[in-house]
């Protein structure tokens, strides 16, 4: 005997609005084992899960390649060349040794 599931409508404990519990998540919850109903609306859990990680640090470089100002993830070593992403990008790639 299969279940059917509707959609519900559910109160967000965090910011208290309403939302949407569809059918096909009920069905995965269901299908993943989980026995509560969600707490949270969908923005509140996405803020919940990765609000609190810091943004990435970026590092402004003068390419090696044109010239051109642009960020990079990491910190560029002095005496290293840094390459934009388009000059990164059309560089040969170096062969790989054996």
């Amino acid at each position: 005997m299969g279940f059917t599931f509707l959609d519900r409508e559910l109160v967000c404990k965090d910011c208290g609005e309403a939302f949407v519990w569809s059918a096909g998540e009920q069905e995965f919850y269901a299908v993943m084992g989980f026995d509560n109903d969600p707490a949270r609306c969908p923005a509140c859990r996405r803020q919940r899960r990765y609000g609190n990680r810091r943004p990435p640090q970026k590092y402004r470089i003068v390419c090696s390649g044109c010239g051109e100002i642009a960020t990079v993830p990491f910190r560029p070593r002095p005496g290293r060349a840094v390459y934009c992403r388009k000059c990164y990008h059309s560089k040969p790639k170096k062969p790989d040794v054996a």
